[in-house]
């Protein structure tokens, strides 16, 4: 059920999702060019799905973008 209490639903690891060698969508595409954009570095065009999100997730703590702690 969405919204309800979280539970055992415990984020998975991206090395682990079973479409985590897949490549990147193109959202993940898209952001990941602005967050590199702003962080000021290159990021390699042929990623998986895996490895955009790890990129995604570093780079959105270099930029302060995406948490909303």
């Amino acid at each position: 059920m969405l919204g309800g209490p979280s539970g055992d639903t415990a984020v998975k690891d991206p090395e682990e999702w079973v479409t985590g060698d897949e490549p990147m969508t193109g959202a993940q595409r898209s952001y990941l060019d602005t967050l590199a954009r702003e962080a000021g570095e290159q990021i390699p065009a042929d990623l998986t799905k895996a490895q955009a999100s790890e990129h995604i997730d570093r780079l959105q703590q270099a930029t302060g973008r995406g948490a909303s702690d």
